[in-house]
């Protein structure tokens, strides 16, 4: 690839700003001009809106912002991302975060936009999910063609997490289909699917949701309207926090949430998230797995994703709860009280969850 010097992002047709590279390979950012006059701080805690050079550190994401991370694939996207540049003559370890984030350009997850613009993706309005599915399982077992490699990269080569998934667009809405990793049960969309529904009768806010062929499991993404693209931070990107260990509390979190919405509705709203987790034994609730959203002018929680049964890290929750992996109920209160609920409020909460996931026999933890 050609060296690139300088990345422009964009957001909604304006430019917020531009990305450099120092020597030493760390991110200089520096917003617009008249993005400083009319926009918004895309990530508040390291990139306030003000003029001036900001400077990323070393890690976690490796020299760049974690804003921008979130725009860049990880987990399967990387693998696809990655085979697909060596497909194509790209040694992938010699890019650099500024090459990643031209090839991402204007398909990345979130609204941010990067330039000049390399990426290629694909909006069919039919997809052969059966195909798909297959190729995603060849691609794990390293016995994939060239075509069924960049069918993957352009249905999917900007999307994150474990499992292979894709990206469509179908009727005018757009969807993330997920298929089975190879330890995955094959029921596992089933499962998923169960588990949001379930979700949504606790009260979780959750995104729309189908089973596609009545076996893959597909949400409507959230970062995407049919007017446009939504500003979509992960608390990893807004906190910095190591999404792959143990980087973040519930307690921590919560506060966060109150200090970037201004509104106790949100922190129970997430409260509510994290008593469903534990409930569920969904202990894979690392710090990509919560994001955060700028919509109208305000800063609310996103829809909840990603919550179904899962081992964390070493088996316990990987944000942990009041400092432990392996929550009590003395351990949940201590977070509700310093996230500002009362104990009528974080019991009332409790006994929601707690009992609509006994009453759906699908209760895995009980806080005691």
């Amino acid at each position: 690839m050609d060296k690139i010097n300088v990345v422009e992002v964009f957001f909604d047709d304006n430019r917020v700003g531009r990305v450099a590279l120092t020597e030493q390979s760390i991110c200089a950012f520096e917003y617009d001009t008249e993005f400083l006059k009319t926009g918004f701080s895309i990530s508040p805690y390291y990139l306030p809106l003000r003029p001036g050079l900001f400077m990323a550190s070393g890690s976690p994401f490796r020299g760049g912002f974690g804003v921008f991370d979130d725009s860049l694939p990880d987990g399967w996207g990387n693998l696809i991302f990655d085979r697909y540049l060596r497909q194509q003559g790209i040694a992938p370890e010699k890019l650099s975060v500024l090459q990643r984030l031209t090839l991402v350009g204007t398909t990345g997850r979130g609204a941010l936009e990067y330039h000049p613009d390399k990426s290629v993706s694909e909006e069919s309005a039919f997809v052969d999910f059966d195909k798909l599915a297959a190729d995603s399982e060849k691609i794990l077992t390293d016995e994939f063609s060239e075509n069924s490699l960049e069918t993957l990269y352009l249905y999917g080569g900007s999307s994150g997490g474990a499992r292979p998934k894709v990206f469509v667009k179908i009727e005018n809405k757009y969807w993330l289909i997920k298929f089975k990793a190879t330890i995955d049960p094959p029921d596992v969309g089933k499962t998923e699917y169960a588990y949001l529904l379930l979700a949504r009768k606790c009260g979780i806010n959750v995104p729309e949701a189908q089973l596609f062929d009545n076996k893959y499991f597909g949400v409507e993404r959230f970062d995407r309207t049919e007017t446009g693209k939504i500003h979509t931070i992960s608390a990893a990107g807004l906190l910095h926090a190591d999404y792959r260990i143990p980087s973040l509390d519930y307690s921590v979190l919560l506060k966060v949430c109150l200090n970037l919405t201004k509104n106790m509705e949100e922190v129970s709203a997430l409260f509510r998230l994290m008593i469903f987790n534990i409930a569920i034994s969904n202990r894979d609730d690392h710090a990509k797995n919560f994001s955060f959203q700028y919509k109208n002018g305000v800063w609310m929680l996103s829809p909840a994703y990603d919550i179904l049964p899962g081992s964390g890290f070493n088996g316990y929750h990987t944000t942990t709860i009041n400092g432990q992996g392996e929550p009590s109920l003395k351990d949940v209160m201590q977070v509700a009280t310093e996230a500002g609920l009362t104990k009528k409020q974080a019991e009332t909460i409790i006994e929601q969850v707690i009992e609509t996931c006994r009453k759906n026999n699908k209760l895995n933890y009980s806080i005691q």
